[in-house]
């Protein structure tokens, strides 16, 4: 419902909002600057992964990985869909009615950036979530394929505010969308 009621452009912010966006934890807010992108592969280079590359002190291939974005690889013809922007399992909170989502990072964007990162740290039932949206957005064969895609703007995030492991993990995730 959400990703469906759409948003004016990628990277425009939610609403009446002006001015920037933030993602990442409390104590190590990095700014997420909201411009409207006329293609999501645009906004996801230049406004999501390049910042966080250079917090994050350079990952091996994402130069690459910059202009394959920038030169529409990996555009669709979805059109911007309103993300949650932090969609991890912290973030969703279950009771007898159902989930609630808290703690968004809203803008436009590719439906798909939120069940990257719901994949992340994996979640309760997310199997049923992943095939429940699918049928639900009418999403085509192979969209599973691109989840690591989407999910890099937490993996970049990650390496940039904590370092260590995510490192790692964000080179390989990389390396393994450089051959989709």
């Amino acid at each position: 419902v959400t990703h469906a009621a759409g948003a004016p452009a990628f990277g425009s912010g939610p609403g009446t909002w002006e001015g920037a966006g933030y993602q990442g934890p409390n104590d190590h807010l990095l700014e997420l600057p909201l411009s409207e992108h006329a293609s999501w592969g645009s906004f996801y280079a230049e406004v999501v992964i390049a910042p966080l590359d250079a917090h994050a002190g350079g990952i091996p291939g994402t130069d690459a990985l910059l202009d394959r974005l920038c030169s529409g690889d990996f555009d669709d013809d979805r059109p911007p869909a309103r993300l949650h922007g932090d969609l991890w399992s912290g973030n969703v909170l279950w009771s007898p009615d159902g989930a609630t989502l808290i703690d968004p990072s809203a803008h436009g964007g590719h439906a798909l950036t939120d069940l990257g990162f719901l994949t992340m740290f994996g979640a309760p039932h997310l199997e049923t979530v992943l095939d429940a949206y699918a049928e639900a957005a009418e999403l085509p064969d192979g969209w599973r394929e691109l989840l690591p895609l989407h999910r890099l703007q937490v993996l970049y995030l990650h390496a940039a505010v904590f370092g260590g492991g995510y490192v790692g993990e964000t080179r390989r995730t990389v390396a393994r969308v450089l051959t989709l």
